[in-house]
């Protein structure tokens, strides 16, 4: 059984988007699309199961450090539960900042703002690689001596929390605002307008960035998603596209320097021999959003159909993937993979080779339940 706060939640998330969407219906405010919310939820999922794999490295790292280096080993405690949580949120704030900083770590954030929507969908769109550069960020949390356990669990509610600030249906609620993270002042996180680009980084308390100077009120609602569409439904591609654009540049230097200033600099930065640094533009009126979309009604209600059937395989897979041996496991994560990317395809691709590659994708769920009963 896998005791992850996150995976406890699925059924949670997924209530609180049907009355999103029952809301929606009501007030006739429209903030979903079906081909943006199957991505954003797919991206989600391949965070998860890669997560099964990627939990190993970044706990092993935290529990080395803390094994190894702490200066005292905390007892695990009431008190210390709160201030790990107000700690771990200051760590998450840094991280996250420095994710918006540095293009290299931007790669691994940068799936979380693709969606040019927002709504409770896109609280799940997560980054598959965002470990890579986040992990060092809480290490000191581990140097103070807080246990691992406290670490993973306070992890899990941080993340958990950061869930419901992602809707256009709650306005300003009070007081809180003065200290908490709200959906008011994540949309202006979200938003694509250079004012408001680069502000709001806190997970749960908004403290941090008046404390550190990147706070900034939401006035006007935000235009979402980032300053390079990334143009496409396909979850495995939109993990992969800015540390690709990074590696086409990177082939172009013309020097070491130039190199180091792509992958370390802020994002867009380039040479001037390939065309300079690209600073971000107000969204004109004639801005579409990326729409590609099947045409037939029969065609959405089919893939709608496949990711139903898809996410419920993947629920059970998260819910008791200790249960499963290895290659059942590599199976698994395989199909998951494989159907994620192929929904996003079936909604962008006419070519007929699609058709025969879902067929393939069909073929194997015989083989996940050969794996379940044996």
């Amino acid at each position: 059984m896998n005791f992850n706060p996150v995976i406890f939640a699925i059924p949670i998330f997924f209530g609180l988007m049907s009355i999103e969407l029952m809301y929606e219906a009501i007030t006739k405010k429209k903030t979903y699309r079906l081909n943006d919310a199957v991505t954003n939820i797919n991206l989600g999922v391949l965070n998860q199961v890669s997560n099964i794999f990627t939990k190993i490295v970044t706990i092993g790292i935290y529990s080395f450090t803390y094994q190894y280096f702490a200066v005292y080993k905390i007892p695990e405690h009431w008190i210390s539960f709160i201030i790990l949580f107000f700690l771990y949120d200051l760590c998450f704030y840094w991280s996250h900042r420095m994710s918006h900083q540095i293009s290299l770590f931007w790669g691994g954030h940068v799936v979380h703002h693709q969606s040019e929507d927002f709504n409770l969908s896109v609280a799940l769109r997560q980054s598959s690689t965002a470990f890579i550069w986040s992990t060092p960020f809480y290490l000191p949390l581990a140097v103070l001596g807080f246990d691992p356990i406290q670490f993973v669990l306070i992890g899990g509610f941080n993340l958990l929390y950061q869930f419901w600030i992602h809707t256009e249906h709650i306005n300003r609620i009070g007081w809180l605002e003065k200290i908490m993270n709200t959906p008011s002042h994540h949309r202006v996180h979200h938003g694509r307008d250079p004012k408001y680009i680069d502000k709001n980084y806190a997970g749960v308390f908004i403290i941090w960035d008046k404390m550190f100077g990147t706070f900034k009120e939401e006035e006007e609602r935000p235009n979402y998603g980032i300053t390079k569409p990334v143009g496409s439904w396909n979850p495995v591609y939109a993990n992969f596209a800015h540390y690709i654009d990074l590696f086409r540049y990177t082939k172009q230097s013309r020097s070491w320097s130039d190199t180091k200033n792509m992958l370390f600099k802020q994002p867009g930065w380039l040479p001037d021999y390939l065309r300079g640094v690209q600073t971000p533009e107000a969204v004109t009126g004639d801005f579409k959003k990326y729409n590609a979309d099947v045409s037939f009604i029969w065609m959405k209600t089919y893939i709608f159909a496949q990711f139903v059937i898809a996410i419920s395989i993947t629920a059970y897979f998260l819910f008791n993937f200790s249960d499963f041996s290895i290659p059942g496991k590599a199976l698994y994560s395989f199909w998951i993979i494989f159907s994620s990317a192929m929904l996003g395809i079936l909604f962008e691709s006419k070519s007929k080779w699609v058709f025969w590659v879902e067929i393939l994708r069909l073929s194997l769920i015989p083989a996940l339940a050969y794996v379940l009963i044996s």
